[in-house]
């Protein structure tokens, strides 16, 4: 019998080291993978098909919205990108665990229409830290980092709606939470209802 995947939806401020933390999962389990995103933008030079994005023209895509095929979508600067409902149900059901590393609002949309999901909020240790991190890229101009910041303080307020809240301040310590808490998640009750109702049929 083949387990369905779970689907792990992360979020956090910008600089808390979400993008980190997936990588090392995807690097250390091998039926874990970071979900594909759809967009209407041109592909950039050595961008492939399917595995940074899905090319869609703007009316395929709005199609997939009349279709409700998105568990999230936004249109950005012109174009849309969204999360495709019918290849994140193909691939969990092939037993694939997918992470979304995407935004709150995305996230919140998703805890709307997809009630399988796990959502995960990583927080930096100190809003100090969190500055430190951000300024030491050295690619943000100083507006740049103070409306970050503020952004920050913002997202903050959207940790109660998420499941789990990882406070990244040792990046191995996080990944091993994270990894323990899809542990534990594929125990639950709810997800061994196949399984159950197997053995009451014995």
């Amino acid at each position: 019998m083949k387990k369905e995947g779970l689907v792990i939806v992360i979020s956090g401020p910008s600089g808390a080291g979400k993008g980190t933390i997936c990588k090392e999962l995807v690097k250390r389990k091998e039926d874990l993978t970071i979900s594909v995103s759809a967009t209407t933008r041109d592909p950039r030079k050595n961008e492939v098909e399917g595995k940074n994005y899905y090319f869609y023209s703007e009316k395929e895509f709005e199609e997939k919205i009349n279709q409700n095929d998105f568990l999230e979508y936004a249109k950005v600067y012109g174009n849309y990108y969204g999360t495709p409902k019918s290849k994140v149900i193909e691939e969990t059901e092939n037993g694939k665990d997918l992470i979304l590393e995407i935004d709150i609002q995305g996230a919140l949309q998703i805890k709307e229409s997809y009630s399988k999901g796990i959502f995960i909020f990583i927080m930096p240790p100190s809003m100090k830290e969190l500055r430190n991190r951000i300024t030491s890229r050295g690619t943000d101009s100083r507006e740049v980092i103070l409306k970050r910041m503020e952004c920050a303080y913002h997202e903050l307020n959207y940790a109660f709606k998420y499941d789990y809240v990882i406070i990244n301040d040792d990046l191995e310590d996080a990944v091993k939470v994270v990894d323990s808490i899809l542990i534990a998640e594929k125990h639950k009750a709810i997800r061994k209802k196949d399984i159950i109702e197997k053995l009451k049929e014995e």
